[in-house]
């Protein structure tokens, strides 16, 4: 079941962020690396997707979902696994470990990790992303206002 509700998980992620402006198909480039990030409330998720990946639907949470994308010179992009750490900052200067998971379907890799937001809180990601084999992680930042819906 999870498997064919899984591009629904995706689908939902990504046009959802596209429709609200929540930092949807923002890219953080590194290397032979494509970091894909958004972010979205969680209530925007249907009912079957959030109960199939336990994503707790509520208008006071919120989504971060990270890709990593392998680009060469003979590939149009591959997923690869990676150490996903993030943090997230109000502006109170209160600081959120994310606990990021990872979910599977074939070769598409994804990194989720919710929170609770307030209405209008603005929050400030740290993201650390090691990719498999490499040395050093990349990181990278973004700020994201979220409304409570």
């Amino acid at each position: 079941m999870k498997t064919r509700l899984l591009p629904s998980l995706l689908l939902a992620l990504y046009l959802v962020g596209f429709s609200l402006g929540a930092q949807a198909g923002q890219a953080e480039t590194f290397g032979p690396y494509a970091v894909h990030y958004n972010t979205l409330n969680t209530s925007l998720l249907t009912a079957d997707v959030a109960r199939a990946y336990s994503i707790q639907r509520s208008g006071n949470r919120a989504l971060l979902n990270i890709a990593v994308i392998r680009h060469g010179e003979e590939e149009t992009g591959t997923a690869v696994t990676a150490r996903v750490r993030a943090t997230a900052t109000n502006l109170a200067g209160q600081r959120r470990e994310l606990d990021m998971r990872e979910i599977r379907d074939q070769e598409a890799i994804y990194y989720i990790g919710t929170f609770r937001i307030s209405n209008e809180e603005t929050l400030n990601f740290q993201v650390s992303v090691q990719p498999e084999g490499e040395p050093r992680p990349h990181e990278f930042s973004f700020r994201q206002q979220f409304y409570v819906h």
